[in-house]
This record gives structure tokens, sequence and C-alpha cells, in this order.
């Protein structure tokens, strides 16, 4: 009976962190918009937000997880995860 309480619980907190991350994406389209909208090109939008996001990371949780981060990302990339042709399924 506690495995299956704990199992609920798990699930509640996933359905959180995703609501939590789909208000953040809106957020981050809206300041986006609003970047551009302002004459802002969207590579200096973009540089700045992952430099902010960096900043964040190490002052939150240091240098190794920040390129742990990084290298977590390259894989990402390379694995064409935000490519604007991708389809999700």
């Amino acid at each position: 009976m506690e495995r299956t309480q704990d199992h609920g619980r798990s699930d509640i907190e996933e359905m959180i962190v995703h609501e939590k991350r789909q208000v953040a994406i809106e957020n981050q389209n809206e300041a986006w918009a609003d970047g551009v909208a302002d004459g802002i090109e969207p590579e200096i939008i973009a540089d700045a937000a992952i430099a902010h996001a960096m900043r964040e990371t190490v002052r939150l949780h240091g240098e190794d997880v920040a390129q742990a981060l990084i290298e977590t990302l390259k894989d990402r990339i390379l694995s064409g995860e935000f490519s604007p042709e991708r389809t999700l399924q």
C-alpha cells in the first residue's frame, strides 16, 4: 500500500513539474516576442537568455552542474531535439 501512495506522489510531482515547465516556456515565449517587437535581433535575445540561465545555474548549483548541463545540451542538439523540422510523435 505504501508503494502505491509513493507512486501516486511521484506522478503528481511529475505533473506539477510539467505544468511549471509549460508556464516557464510561455513566459519565455512572451519575453522573446517582446524583445523582437522592440527590435532586438533573435541572436542577441538567445545569447542573453543562455548567459542568464548559465549564471543562475552556476549561482544555484555550481560550475560542475553548469558544465554537465552544457554537455547534456550538446548531446540534445546533436540528436536533433531542438531542430525546427523535428516532429513529436
